[in-house]
């Protein structure tokens, strides 16, 4: 026989254990939307590459490494100056249970040094 007491304590369980999920979902967004962006950052370094080789290169490692809703709320911006590249991503993590969970935004940035010719 099930009492409200074991009812109330598994709902609770189950639901620390989605807020648990939703941090790990979120970390490990983070850490590919930084991959992402560095990589993005170095595709752009070499001479003959311009800030439009930086962002297709981290738009595609970001399409390899995230999908679906959590792809879409990705921004990828990369600018080419003073010798330096820069990658920026603008990051918005949807939480799991609206209203109880916030979303997560953040801002990631990439800098690499732009060779030179000799």
């Amino acid at each position: 026989m099930t009492t409200i007491q074991f009812v109330t304590a598994t709902a609770l369980s189950l639901f620390v254990f989605v807020l648990l999920a939703n941090l790990v979902v979120a970390l490990y967004a983070r850490g590919a939307v930084r991959a992402a962006i560095d990589e993005g950052a170095r595709a752009g370094a070499p001479v003959d590459s311009s800030a439009g080789e930086c962002e297709r290169r981290a738009n595609d490692a970001l399409d390899d490494l995230l999908g679906g809703r959590m792809r879409s709320a990705v921004r990828v911006g990369c600018v080419d100056d003073f010798g330096t590249v820069r990658a920026r991503a603008d990051v918005v993590v949807a939480g799991w249970i609206p209203g109880v969970v916030p979303d997560w935004s953040f801002t990631l940035t990439a800098t690499a040094v732009k060779e030179r010719e000799p």
